[in-house]
């Protein structure tokens, strides 16, 4: 079926476009893109005033739940929750049960996301066997089956000459080493920011250390191996001055962001709210402010969601017990679109930081709304004005700590291409 949009707000990143015009869609393609509608003839006519038209969502993290945690969420639920909410494309982490650690479990996911037939899924193969930290994984293989990157997930790694023999496996491959910064022995299993507030409630604490820590250790690393590393899941000022400083030697380092760090703070887990339960844990506000900064000089390249479904008895424990984790895959591009409300962001430096950004991070060809490249798109109401009741989700996870709360702006339509 082809389509033309007319009279959108194209947003496009990888041109710097930002105006008026048309975009037609033909075969799964972009067939046409210009400021007047054009001759040829659409099956389908859309009048986009007011709208804005922009490459499809791409997450650099999200668990779909599948294999392994069906009584959490599954790939079909999940992948059609993110196709409604602008996301043409997520990536997996490599912790699911199977790990993906062998072509196998790849071809099995591959075969469960084609079966749900929703967004585009790309998968992190693990750094290390089993997740296990000890020794490597087969990255030349998983690299052939398909993986667009490596990582351990939030598992350490056992010690750092392992790290460096994986830098140095995944640089002579051209794969970048996605790493979440966390230091377990300063983690030490706690569950909130090191401050007053899970010093009122008792609550075991994560110092900043625990990021800026293995951050150094890793971009040491780089210095000596040349590998590519990308950073997710930032959460403290210092993480990104360690980041800023490492991108202004040169060094290869790329970072993202959840969407929920750029709004909450620790302060959002008084009276023991275990919705707001997280790892990296929720900082103080002038780690949040650190974060937006970095995310609008593009220190930070990327907003992901983060997205963690959980079924409802993993929120009801003491919090301690409780799942970290937020159902986010709904709340990525309203959140970002209120980055833009509060001037945090242009639109259009928002729509890069949640398609071209992540696309280049993976090393995918996507993000774009060039003529001739594959229609992956999404149309944006910016000012539809909305409520978040967690009973309308389509994710099966309901668990979000910003329920109740209002947003402007949302997907109304997306397409995905050849």
């Amino acid at each position: 079926m082809s389509v033309l949009i007319k009279n959108a707000r194209i947003l496009d990143p990888a041109a710097g476009t930002d105006a008026v015009g048309c975009l037609g869609l033909r075969k799964g393609h972009i067939d046409y893109r210009g400021i007047r509608a054009p001759k040829a003839a659409y099956d389908e006519v859309i009048e986009a005033k007011g709208l804005w038209l922009m490459p499809g969502i791409i997450d650099l993290c999200a668990r779909m739940r599948e294999p392994g945690h069906t009584q959490k969420a599954t790939m079909r639920s999940e992948a059609r929750a993110a196709l409604a909410a602008g996301i043409t494309a997520v990536c997996l982490p490599p912790d699911t049960r199977p790990v993906i650690d062998n072509t196998a479990v790849v071809n099995r996911v591959n075969r469960i996301a084609k079966a749900a037939a929703g967004t585009y899924v790309y998968m992190l193969g693990a750094l290390t066997k089993g997740l296990e930290g000890q020794a490597l994984s087969e990255m030349s293989a998983l690299k052939q089956a398909g993986c667009v990157g490596v990582g351990n997930g939030l598992a350490p790694v056992a010690n750092t000459l392992i790290a460096r023999r994986a830098l140095e496996y995944a640089s002579s491959l051209g794969i970048t080493v996605h790493v979440v910064p966390l230091d377990p022995s300063l983690a030490n299993g706690g569950c909130a920011h090191e401050g007053a507030v899970a010093t009122r409630l008792g609550l075991t604490s994560i110092p900043v250390s625990a990021e800026t820590v293995a951050m150094r250790q890793w971009i040491s690393l780089v210095e000596d191996t040349g590998a590519r590393i990308h950073f997710g899941r930032l959460s403290s000022a210092r993480g990104v001055e360690l980041l800023q400083s490492a991108q202004r030697r040169g060094l290869p380092v790329t970072a993202d962001v959840a969407a929920h760090q750029l709004f909450l703070t620790d302060a959002d887990l008084e009276g023991f709210n275990a919705m707001a339960h997280v790892i990296p844990p929720l900082r103080q506000a002038q780690d949040r402010d650190a974060l937006r900064a970095a995310l609008k000089s593009g220190v930070i390249g990327a907003i992901c969601s983060d997205h963690q479904p959980h079924e409802a008895d993993a929120k009801i424990n003491p919090f301690p017990l409780t799942e970290p984790g937020i159902s986010a895959l709904e709340t990525l591009l309203p959140l970002s679109l209120r980055l833009v409300q509060d001037g945090v962001l242009t639109p259009l430096q928002a729509v890069a930081r949640l398609s071209l950004a992540p696309a280049r991070v993976l090393g995918i060809e996507r993000g774009s709304l060039a003529a001739g490249v594959a229609a992956d798109l999404v149309l944006v109401d910016p000012s539809a004005a909305w409520k978040l009741n967690p009973a309308d989700l389509l994710s099966r996870g309901r668990n979000t700590p910003f329920a109740g709360a209002d947003f402007k702006g949302r997907a109304l339509r997306t397409w995905l291409g050849a």
